[in-house]
């Protein structure tokens, strides 16, 4: 039990025999109306009630919920992932609705055959059957009636004992037989909705290889602590977060950031616990213990997202407070009104009333959502997106346009030396070697990048001595080389030196109209090389604004960089509506004036200084979100790596989530019109009724559960 800053405690529990909207109406009408309890929230797909409230224990919730027969198990601590609930079906159970089934099944043959439904066997068959298969619904029917809630067990008891009352027997054992059968179905197929977060959780190994002063040690992954170095061998799966301190391998990353490829990996790269390593053996340095791993909150984040109702789950919920109590009624009018008002013969049109009552229940239509939703949230973060919540599943497929950031969004965040151009017939080799060795004494992005190629070319042993080193301030810098002075800077650098001549001028305008940042080598007397550098664009970015494009999504490219280089990504990319200069507030007017335009507007960003921008547009997307906490936290639509082709995923996957949704309540709600129209006819039977009823709820289940096989 936890306190917040509200004085409310929190309560959450494991409920096991919590698994359909039944049980959580049970646990409503039992729990709503206590002294103390302010709210509650449900997890149907992992069974989870958290309950927030003002009591001092919470011994009262908890013996209210095994007044229930609900088998409540207290929670741990919040720091890790919710614990998995246990498999919904015994051995037990499957033996007793099995034996229910055969005896069932020969009642029902022995009537038929005979033209005897009320011979001692027949009864006595029936009523095993009966006895076996139907012991939970009735246990549950009875509490449901002194809780006064209209759910299925409630209604299906009812419907056994009057068909009991009228003498229909074998058919009272294969109603109760099949709706066990199908109670256990449902049970298999939620369980496999509940595995695709449970198998995340059981991705990392329970114990890492932990160096400490004895040698290496096999210690339980949730003991190691922060800074520990543990190692890791080929075709092992990696316990914790960390840094590699010393190796190189590949590895699969793919429960994380959802690439088909595996990542080279070497000294100062991030490793995730869960990920597999391939080839050769790794040592790192952890940085999160075991319940604040990049996977751990994955599954938090998933977890807490089922619980918040999407707006589908939201409308079916209201819609069915009304349907159950309006069919009820109805089936109350139509055993009483034809024999009392008409004098029609009173078994037939109570045997209606029955079948009606059984068709009332709404559980098809309400399980579906909570199915489905949970299905397209697994099948994204399988595939590297985070969502943070039903609703923006069901958004997403609304999306009209979507404004992206340049800088780590488009391009990859690292200036690159794009362009060397050598004047007055200098060396290449020479101009680069100097300009090198220049740079190599300045922090600035642009030096950076001019020495990185120089190392990726040459290596960092052959940059030569520089003496009387000098940074100029907003143009460049200079040194003594080889006894002569050089400098290397911007354009406005070389024009005070009065050495910039036409030839020149034309090579720096036609690179600089293509965005690139471009400085000048010279020595006192003339330029001798210009070199351009560039934020150079992702490989996948092109695709991805192809694949959006397609999607019929407007994009619009938004970022801090001049006006000229904002036009020459837009061109290379393909994005034709561009903003240049843009500082924070700006880019927050235009996701305004998008939002009027589109309506429904993403923007993509790093989730730290575009976050008015995030915060304004309907939903936001963070680049890169593994192993980034702020980015985790603060993004709607969290892309795990760093690759934009995830949010034409993300969208194709919520029109397919939406298509699935509209199927299951077409069908939960068709399938029970098709057979209340029967019943008016004299057509349908309490087995039909069984079928209306529980078989529609595995067919919306398994509807739902296709998404988990999403593929784009």
């Amino acid at each position: 039990m936890t306190a917040n800053t509200t004085g409310l405690r929190k309560s959450t529990y494991i409920v096991q025999k919590m698994d359909c909207p039944a049980e959580e109406q049970l646990i409503r009408n039992r729990l709503e109306g206590m002294q103390g309890v302010e709210e509650l929230r449900f997890n149907l797909m992992q069974r989870e009630l958290t309950i927030s409230h003002k009591l001092e224990d919470d011994a009262p919730v908890f013996a209210a919920l095994q007044e229930l027969k609900m088998e409540p198990e207290r929670q741990g601590s919040e720091g890790g992932a919710s614990a998995a609930p246990a498999s919904a079906v015994s051995t037990r159970t499957k033996w007793l609705v099995g034996l229910s089934g055969i005896m069932a099944i020969t009642s029902e043959i022995i009537g038929w055959t005979t033209g005897n439904e009320q011979s001692p066997l027949v009864i006595a068959l029936s009523v095993l059957a009966i006895a076996l298969g139907g012991g939970d619904t009735i246990k549950k029917g009875v509490v449901a009636l002194k809780t006064f809630t209209l759910n299925i067990n409630f209604l299906m008891m009812i419907a056994i004992a009057g068909a009991m009352l009228i003498g229909e027997w074998p058919e009272a054992a294969v109603v109760t037989f099949l709706f066990a059968l199908a109670e256990l179905i449902e049970a298999y197929s939620l369980d496999r909705a509940r595995n695709a977060i449970r198998s995340l959780m059981e991705m990392t190994p329970e114990v890492a290889m932990v160096k400490t002063d004895a040698g290496w040690t096999e210690i339980p992954a949730a003991e190691v602590v922060i800074d520990a170095i543990v190692a890791v061998k080929p075709g092992e799966r990696i316990a914790l977060d960390g840094v590699v301190v010393s190796g190189q391998s590949t590895v699969n990353q793919a429960p994380i950031t959802g690439e088909s490829m595996p990542v080279e990996k070497q000294q100062g790269d991030p490793v995730f616990a869960g990920t597999i390593n391939e080839r050769g053996k790794l040592e790192f340095r952890v940085t999160a213990n075991k319940g604040n791993t990049t996977l751990a909150r994955i599954i938090r984040a998933v977890q807490a997202a089922q619980s918040e109702r999407a707006p589908t789950q939201r409308f079916v919920d209201q819609f069915a407070r009304y349907y159950t109590p309006a069919i009820v009624v109805l089936a109350i009018l139509i055993a009483s009104v034809p024999p009392v008002l008409f004098g029609a013969a009173f078994a037939p049109w109570f045997y209606k009333a029955l079948v009606t009552l059984v068709i009332a229940c709404p559980c098809a239509l309400v399980v579906s959502t909570p199915v489905t939703v949970v299905s397209g949230l697994a099948a994204a973060a399988r595939r590297g997106v985070l969502i943070k919540g039903g609703v923006y599943l069901e958004e997403g497929r609304k999306l009209k346009a979507l404004a992206l950031d340049k800088t780590g969004t488009l391009t990859h965040g690292k200036p690159k030396l794009t362009d060397i151009t050598p004047v007055n017939n200098q060396p290449e080799d020479k101009c680069l070697q100097l300009a090198a060795s220049l740079d190599f004494h300045s922090g600035h992005p642009v030096a950076s990048a001019v020495v990185a190629h120089w190392k990726q070319q040459q290596g960092e042993h052959r940059l030569l001595q520089v003496d009387d080193f000098e940074s100029l301030t907003g143009r460049g810098v200079k040194g003594v080389i080889e006894g002569a002075l050089y400098y290397i800077g911007n354009h406005r650098m070389i024009e005070e030196l009065g050495i910039c001549g036409p030839a020149v001028e034309t090579v720096l305008e036609k690179l600089e109209k293509q965005g690139k940042t471009v400085v000048v080598l010279s020595n006192t007397q003339k330029p001798l090389c210009i070199f351009a550098v560039a934020d150079t664009i992702r490989d996948t970015s092109v695709q991805a604004v192809k694949a959006l494009q397609a999607l019929d999504v407007h994009c619009v490219l938004l970022t801090g960089d001049n006006q000229n280089t904002a036009n020459a990504i837009a061109a290379e990319v393909g994005i034709g509506e561009v903003h240049g200069d843009m500082l924070p507030e700006d880019k927050l007017k235009v996701i305004q004036e998008l939002r009027q335009r589109y309506d429904v507007v993403g923007m993509v960003g790093d989730g730290v200084n575009d976050a008015p921008a995030l915060a304004k547009s309907s939903i936001g997307f963070a680049m890169g979100a593994a192993g980034t906490d702020t980015a985790l936290e603060t993004a709607d639509v969290a892309l795990m790596q760093d690759d934009l082709r995830r949010i034409p995923l993300f969208i194709a996957l919520s029109r397919k989530t939406s298509r699935v949704l509209k199927q299951n309540i077409t069908l939960s709600i068709g399938i029970k019109a098709v057979f209340l129209a029967l019943n008016f006819t004299g057509l349908a039977t309490l087995w039909m009724a069984v079928f209306a009823d529980m078989g529609a709820s595995l067919i919306v289940v398994f509807n739902g559960l296709r998404l988990l096989r999403f593929r784009k």
